[in-house]
C-alpha cells in the first residue's frame, strides 16, 4: 500500500541521469552494505519465518537426495560428475565408467572434494568447468570461481594423481577460457593483464600459453577493439591436424570467424556475420539468422545449410539445405555427433529431433524414435569433444507433471534407455498440464502451459513466469521447487512463451529486441489478463516471478500493468536501462537491448526502463527484488536501487541479498532452497494464501 505522501522519485524519465542512488552501485561500499543489511534484516523479519525454514529444509532435503540423476559427460573411458548434497555443498568431483553408471548404484572414483580444497585455502571456491586435452586425460584444467562469478582462476590438475600439478599452469581470478592445443600448449582467452579486457569485462584478446612461462608473457595471436564483446578460440581436433578457429563477437548476435594456426588467424570465412557455424572434420554446418543470398541463392532466416570446408575454402557455393523453418516450426540448436549432425527442432512447440548423415550421393534424414513428442525432450553428446565422440548421446525427457529421465542413445541410433530416473519430488495427484494461447495488444497469439488441478474454482493461487529475450526458449520442465511448495498445495502455475525467446525462430527473437522488448512485457501481461477471462483466477491471486532479462519484465508488469498481479518476485534483475551499458558485462546486451547513450535508443529504452518509469501513486503491487552480490554479470545495483526508490516513494518493496552465488539463486542446494522459499512465503503471504488453504485439494506434503 501506497502511503499518503510520496517522498523521492527521482531518477525520472524526464531528467533521466539525477540519480540520488548512484552510491549503491559501489558493491562492497561500506554504506551500500549497510542499507543491504538492513533491508535484508527487514525482509527476513517479515517473511523468513518458521514456516520459510520448512520449506526451505523440505525443498533442501530435494535437492539433496541421494537418488537424484548425476548427470555425466564422457572424456576418454570415463564418465565425470560434480556432485552436490548435504555432505558435500560446493560439490565432489567424481568419475565412472558406463558400465557402472548403469548399475543402480555406481561405484565412483573421487577426484577433487571442493569442500575440503575451500577449507583449506579459506577460498570460497565452485568449480564451474574443466578442460582437457582430447586423446590424453591425465591433466585437465580446472575453472574455480569465488562464490559463483563468471570469473574464474585457472589451475592445472592431474586426474591420476588427484593433485594440483606443481608449477602446472595457473591464472589469478579474471573472466577467461581455455583450450589444449598440445599437452604442453593453452590457447588463452582471458580478461587477465592489463588492457586485456574489453569495456564488457571479457577476453580481448587471444593468447598462446606455454609450459614455464606467465600468462602475460604469452604471444598474443588474435585482438580485438575494446568495444566489441571480446574474443574467443577453439581447438578443433576432429581434422588430420588441430585447426584454430578464431572469434571476435562484435556483440552478442554477431561475429566474424577466423580459421587459423598456431600463429594466429590465416583465412576470414566470407560469411554474413551473424551467421551460426558448426564445423567438423571436412564439414561446414552453418544457419543464418538473416536472408542470405550467396551465388544468388536465396537462404531464408534459420535455414540449416552444410557443405565441404575445402570446397568452401575453394570459392564454392552451393549447399545442401538440411532444415527449413516453418511459422511455428523452428530450429533450437544442431551439433555434429561422429560425422552426423544433429537437429533440434521445436514444431508448434513439441520437439522432435533429426539425425543427417552424409553419403556420396547427398544427405539423409531420419527422426530420433523413442522420444515424447509432448513435454521436454533434450539431446545432447555424451563425449565432451567430437573427435572423441562414437555418436553416443543422451536424452532428458520430462513434462511438469513428470520427472526426468536420462536416457542413452547408443551410436545415435539404437532406442532410446533409461539410465537413471529422478525421483518424484511432489504429489501430482489430480493435476494436469494444459496448453492455451492469449491474444496480445497487437492481435498475436502467445502460448502458454498451465499445470494445476482439473476442476478450478475461480479463485487459483496462480504463479506466472517468463523470459522474452535473448532467443532463448521456454520449456515446462519438471520443476520441484514449484510443484512442493505450490502445485501440491493447490496451486496452478503458467509458463509463457513471449517474444524476444526462441520458441518461433529469429522473426520471434526478433519480434522482442529493441523497441519491441515492449511488446514482449504486453505479452506477459496479456497472459494474466487471459486467466482471468477463462475463470481461472482473478487478478489480485496472481503472482509473477522472473529473473535476468525476466527481472525486467517483472519491474515493467510493476510499473505497466500494476493492476493485474497481487504480487511479484524480481530475481538478479536488469532494470535500470539507462546505466545498464555501465554495470559490469552490461554492454555486451547492446545488441538485446540497445544503447542507451543513443538518443534513437533511448527513445524506445526509456519506455521500459522500470527504474525511471517507477512513480508515485500507483497501484503497485508489493514486490520482493532479489540479487547476489558476487552476481559479476548482471549488476546487484540494479535491484539496490530501485527498492530504494520504490521505498522512498512510500511503495512496499523488499530486498534480499545473498553474499554470494553469482548470477544464480545461491552457491549450493540450502543456499538456492532458502532464496526460492522466501519467495514463495512472500507471494503466499501477499495474496492472502495461506498454507492451510488449499483451494481445490488436500495432498499430502510429503512424497
Amino acid at each position: 500500500m501506497v502511503k499518503a505522501k510520496s517522498r523521492v522519485e527521482k531518477p525520472t524519465l524526464a531528467d533521466p541521469d539525477d540519480d540520488p542512488y548512484l552510491w549503491l552501485e559501489q558493491i562492497e561500499g561500506r554504506r551500500a552494505l549497510d542499507f543491504v543489511e538492513r533491508q535484508k534484516s527487514r525482509t527476513l523479519q517479515a517473511f523468513g519465518g518458521a514456516a520459510t525454514g520448512r520449506d526451505r529444509d523440505t525443498l533442501t532435503a530435494i535437492y539433496d537426495r541421494p537418488d537424484n540423476i548425476p548427470y555425466v559427460s564422457r572424456r576418454g573411458g570415463y564418465l565425470y560428475n560434480l556432485w552436490k548434497d548435504a555432505d558435500n555443498p560446493r560439490g565432489l568431483w567424481r568419475r565412472t565408467t558406463l558400465k557402472e553408471f548403469r548399475k543402480p548404484e555406481p561405484r565412483w572414483e573421487f577426484l577433487l572434494d571442493i569442500d575440503q580444497l575451500a577449507a583449506a585455502e579459506g577460498e570460497d571456491w565452485l568449480l564451474r568447468a574443466t578442460a582437457w586435452l582430447p586423446g590424453s586425460h591425465s591433466r585437465t584444467i580446472l575453472s574455480l570461481s569465488r562464490g559463483g562469478g563468471d570469473a574464474v582462476t585457472l589451475r592445472e590438475f592431474d586426474t591420476e594423481a588427484k593433485s594440483f600439478v606443481r608449477g602446472g599452469f595457473l591464472l589469478p581470478e579474471a573472466k577467461s577460457s581455455v583450450d589444449w592445443l598440445d599437452p604442453d600448449t593453452l590457447v588463452l582467452s582471458s580478461s587477465y593483464g592489463d588492457g586485456m579486457a574489453t569495456t564488457a569485462g571479457y577476453a580481448r584478446t587471444v593468447r598462446l600459453w606455454r609450459r614455464g612461462t606467465r600468462a602475460n608473457q604469452a604471444t598474443v595471436t588474435f585482438e580485438t577493439t575494446t568495444d566489441h564483446v571480446g574474443v574467443r578460440c577453439a581447438v578443433d581436433h576432429t581434422a588430420a591436424s588441430p585447426r584454430m578457429w578464431y572469434v571476435d563477437d562484435a556483440d552478442f548476435f554477431n561475429s566474424v570467424v577466423w580459421l587459423g594456426d598456431r600463429s594466429g588467424p590465416t583465412t576470414k570465412l566470407d560469411l554474413p556475420s551473424s551467421i551460426r557455424i558448426q564445423p567438423h572434420r571436412d564439414w561446414l554446418a552453418m544457419k543464418p539468422r538473416e536472408t542470405w543470398s550467396p551465388a544468388r541463392q536465396n537462404y531464408a532466416a534459420d535455414t540449416v545449410l552444410v557443405t565441404s570446408l575445402a570446397a568452401f575454402l575453394g570459392g564454392n557455393r552451393q549447399f545442401d539445405i538440411l532444415f527449413e523453418p516453418g511459422p511455428r516450426r523452428a530450429l533450437q540448436g544442431f551439433f555434429w555427433s561422429a560425422g552426423r549432425l544433429v537437429l533440434s527442432i521445436l514444431d508448434e512447440l513439441r520437439p522432435l529431433f533429426e539425425i543427417a548423415t552424409p553419403h556420396a550421393d547427398g544427405w539423409t534424414r531420419q527422426q530420433l524414435r523413442g522420444l515424447p513428442d509432448i513435454g521436454v525432450a533434450d539431446v545432447w553428446p555424451l563425449d565432451r569433444y567430437p573427435s572423441e565422440s562414437n555418436g553416443d548421446l543422451l536424452a532428458n525427457i520430462q513434462d511438469p507433471l513428470t520427472p526426468p529421465s536420462l536416457m542413452l542413445i547408443e551410436q545415435g541410433v539404437a532406442s532410446p534407455a533409461v539410465l537413471k530416473r529422478e525421483p518424484k519430488a511432489f504429489a501430482a495427484d489430480g493435476l494436469v498440464v494444459t496448453r492455451h494461447e492469449a491474444v496480445s495488444v497487437d492481435g498475436k497469439r502467445i502460448p502458454y502451459v498451465e499445470t494445476g488441478p482439473a476442476d478450478q474454482t475461480g479463485k487459483a493461487p496462480v504463479h506466472m513466469s517468463g523470459y522474452g529475450g535473448f532467443g532463448l526458449s521456454m520449456k515446462p520442465y519438471y520443476n520441484s521447487a514449484l510443484g512442493k511448495l505450490w502445485l501440491e498445495r493447490g496451486g496452478t502455475t503458467v509458463l509463457a512463451n513471449l517474444r524476444g525467446g526462441g520458441e518461433f525462430g529469429t522473426r520471434w527473437h526478433d519480434a522482442g529486441r529493441f523497441a519491441g522488448k515492449r511488446l514482449s512485457h504486453d505479452d506477459f501481461a496479456a497472459v494474466a489478463a487471459d486467466l482471468v477471462r477463462r475463470g481461472v483466477t482473478r487478478p489480485k491471486r496472481i503472482v509473477a516471478e522472473g529473473g535476468s532479462n525476466g527481472g525486467l519484465l517483472i519491474a515493467n508488469m510493476l510499473t505497466r500493468y500494476p493492476e493485474r498481479f497481487g504480487a511479484l518476485f524480481c530475481t538478479v534483475p536488469l532494470i535500470d536501462m539507462r546505466r545498464y551499458t555501465k554495470l559490469l558485462a552490461g554492454t555486451s546486451w547492446i545488441a538485446e537491448y540497445g544503447d542507451p547513450d543513443k538518443a534513437e535508443d533511448w527513445n524506445w529504452l526509456k519506455t521500459y526502463s522500470a527504474y525511471h518509469a517507477a512513480k508515485p501513486g500507483r497501484p503497485y503491487p508489493p514486490i520482493l527484488i532479489a540479487t547476489t552480490r558476487r552476481d559479476d554479470r548482471v549488476h546487484p545495483g540494479h535491484a539496490r536501487k530501485m527498492v530504494a526508490k520504490l521505498q522512498a516513494m512510500g511503495y512496499e518493496a523488499y530486498l534480499y541479498e545473498l553474499a554470494a552465488g553469482g548470477h544464480s539463486y545461491g552457491k549450493n542446494n540450502k543456499e538456492r532452497a532458502g532464496f526460492q522459499a522466501l519467495g514463495f512465503s512472500f507471494l503466499k503471504s501477499k495474496i492472502g494464501w495461506l498454507d492451510d488453504e488449499n483451494p481445490t485439494r488436500q495432498v499430502s506434503t510429503t512424497s
